[in-house]
């Protein structure tokens, strides 16, 4: 199977099992802005889950709550992002950010409330026998907390304060938190679905988080706000460290392909059956938003 139609599958699978959870409550207070939270975007971190579950033998239906996990994870992660105390930015996906649409106090809260959904997900009894499960929560709780995630958006927050801009190896740490954990609690996913070796696929996921971001900062100098869905060149504005500043456009354009490089040949012990995977990456430097 392609990519593209690969992606565009995982793509509804996930709003599928998205919706079914939100089914019923629309009358609570914070649904709609969830469920307003939860759409567009291109899905790759729940592709990555059901990608590298096909790997070893899992079924989509057998791995899509783990799926939608991840990307109810990453919707809570860009609400917060976008309030005013962090980022403060005023539209995403190309369209308003949530607390922009509603308020902060219910961004605050749809955040909070996608991000509890994640882990209602994660315990989905489809997903495998209680061991399993556990060790998803466990590794998603990790990755997304106080040694991941937060970690990374913590660093970019002191970063804007800075008296001098970061170094290389400071930005790539910073980003291996924010963007780079998730993308591998992702990819690794299929293979704790499976109970096998994470190691091919972390390696994977953790050349495909940087250079995924490294693509971002290239974004965010050439370009187009439109196909972005988000306003551009913040960063330089703020005369922040990013890989192109730190790299020059070239330079970062090939740390990007070497990246690239290094996730294809992680996938060396699975074959031709990770040519999907293989496109995915040449896709993160290639895309448009």
């Amino acid at each position: 199977m392609s990519f593209p139609v690969a992606l565009n599958d995982a793509a509804l699978a996930v709003q599928a099992r998205l919706d079914a959870a939100l089914a019923g409550h629309d009358d609570l207070p914070v649904v709609a802005a969830m469920r307003y939270a939860l759409q567009g975007g291109k899905r790759l971190r729940g592709f990555l889950v059901l990608e590298s579950a096909r790997l070893h033998g899992i079924a989509p239906e057998a791995a899509v709550s783990a799926a939608a996990a991840i990307e109810a994870l990453h919707a809570y992660s860009l609400v917060h992002d976008d309030l005013p105390c962090m980022d403060d930015d005023d539209l995403r996906r190309g369209l308003p950010t949530v607390h922009v649409k509603w308020d902060e106090a219910t961004a605050v809260l749809a955040g909070d409330a996608l991000q509890t959904l994640a882990f209602e997900l994660l315990a989905d009894p489809a997903l495998g026998p209680a061991e399993v499960r556990i060790a998803l929560v466990a590794s998603l709780a990790k990755a997304s907390g106080a040694e991941g995630m937060v970690l990374g958006q913590a660093l970019d927050i002191a970063a804007e304060s800075a008296a001098v801009p970061l170094t290389l190896p400071e930005i790539t740490r910073l980003q291996a938190g924010k963007t780079g954990a998730l993308i591998r609690w992702s990819a690794e996913a299929g293979a704790v679905l499976g109970q096998a070796d994470t190691g091919p696929l972390g390696r994977y996921a953790t050349a495909l988080g940087l250079a995924f971001q490294i693509a971002d900062d290239i974004l965010d100098v050439e370009g187009d706000a439109a196909k972005a869905g988000k306003r551009l060149q913040k960063d330089a504005e703020a005369g922040k460290a990013t890989f192109v500043s730190l790299l020059g456009l070239e330079g970062a354009k090939d740390r990007a392909k070497a990246l690239v490089t290094e996730a294809e040949a992680a996938l060396a012990p699975y074959g031709a059956a990770a040519g999907t995977l293989i496109e995915a990456a040449r896709f993160v430097i290639a895309r448009e938003s």
